[in-house]
């Protein structure tokens, strides 16, 4: 199956525009006139296209919250997911125009938005075909709608913690650039035309200065080309995985990992509970939204032991899949009959988990930058200092 891009007309000249998988473009074409619709245009795309054009969990939970409230209070759901369009903006637009255009065929909302590959997440079509499959699509898209919630407050969060982070060091690194390229050789040129001996932090300095100089721009290239390939690295499925392993294993990085993966894992299972999915495709799901390639793996030899007969708890803390708060919840939900409730409610101790070990990483960095580059300036402070005072005897 190919993804295409469309532009078509409707029978009233409107022009509409889209996603559209099919196996050659003939059969697009032909899919867009069994809509009643004029095909324009018709180009193929790529998911990579579909991945950059991937919508945020913000404007998705707004989408999917409206057209919640829309499906709820009655009104039709081609009709809600119309009215819901004014909130998105133009990437989920195009899905949601796509999408009404099925509804209009027949399909249902979960095979209509199927085809948004990277722009909507998996979990969201499953939790959709999971309500509908059972009649309860409100309670399903109420689901979803929380869902997507969650998981844009926990991404803010965890984005607002590491802000500040991230600027010290853009501000640590552009200081002690500019000190090392621009302020540094002044000092070294004056310090040359005395030809006095000079202390030996001040040459280290000097030295350390005309190597940034000289080969500032090579350093720099080299380290954008060793960025480039990791991250070409990562985003292989073996690489990634290797990669989300090591993090997983890191002192205090992975604990925040686990714990953060742990809530995605849970809230999802508890949706899709909640939507009436059955436990094996639940786990399926639950691996998908996990945003770490290395629990994904554990969810999934987990998903392989409950498939063989094992209860979910003991298969989770056999694979140490989930944290270990969260293991307690699960138990308690599975010997009640509430796992749906209780994975939630391990969902939300988990995110607080996560927040309180993401505040303690902050915490140990944060300092640790402020003693390295307050470090760093301190040293060329003194070394320079040192070197004044050197020659003050000889020019007296």
């Amino acid at each position: 199956m190919q993804l295409y891009r469309y532009q078509a007309a409707k029978a009233d000249g409107a022009i509409v525009r889209g996603l559209l998988e099919a196996p050659s473009s003939g059969e697009a074409n032909s899919a867009l006139m069994e809509r009643g619709l004029h095909p324009l245009q018709v180009v193929v795309t790529d998911a990579a296209e579909g991945r950059r054009r991937a919508a945020g969990r913000r404007e998705l939970a707004i989408v999917f919250r409206s057209i919640a409230a829309l499906v709820s209070a009655g009104v039709p759901v081609e009709r809600a997911v119309a009215a819901s369009e004014a909130v998105a903006r133009s990437g989920l637009r195009d899905v949601l125009t796509e999408a009404r255009s099925q509804l209009r065929s027949g399909r249902s909302l979960a095979q209509a938005l199927e085809g948004a590959r990277g722009v909507v997440p998996p979990i969201v079509t499953g939790m959709l075909r999971a309500g509908e499959r059972g009649g309860r699509l409100g309670p399903a898209l109420e689901q979803v709608a929380t869902h997507l919630e969650q998981e844009a407050d926990l991404i803010a969060r965890v984005q607002q913690a590491l802000a500040y982070p991230a600027l010290l060091i853009v501000a640590g690194t552009a200081s002690v650039l500019m000190i090392g390229t621009l302020v540094v050789p002044k000092f070294a040129t004056v310090l040359a035309d005395l030809g006095e001996e000079l202390p030996a932090s001040t040459r280290m300095l000097l030295a350390g200065s005309s190597f940034l100089s000289g080969h500032g721009l090579l350093m720099a290239a080299l380290t954008a080309a060793v960025a480039w390939w990791l991250a070409s690295w990562i985003k292989k499925p073996e690489g990634g995985l290797r990669w989300d392993r090591l993090l997983l294993a890191t002192p205090v990085v992975g604990a925040v990992r686990h714990t953060l993966a742990t809530a995605r894992v849970s809230r999802a299972l508890s949706g899709m509970l909640h939507s009436a999915m059955p436990i094996l495709p639940a786990l399926d799901a639950a691996r998908d939204a996990a945003g770490d390639r290395a629990v994904a793996e554990r969810i999934g030899r987990v998903r392989e032991r409950v498939a063989e007969g094992q209860a979910l708890t003991p298969a989770l803390e056999r694979e140490r899949a989930l944290s270990a708060s969260a293991l307690q919840l699960f138990a308690v939900g599975e010997s009640s009959g509430q796992l749906a409730t209780m994975s939630g409610k391990a969902g939300d101790l988990a995110a607080q988990e996560a927040e309180r070990g993401l505040h303690t990483l902050v915490g140990l960095l944060e300092p640790a930058l402020v003693v390295l580059f307050g470090g760093l300036v301190a040293f060329v402070a003194a070394a320079l200092l040192q070197a004044v005072y050197s020659i003050r005897p000889s020019g007296a």
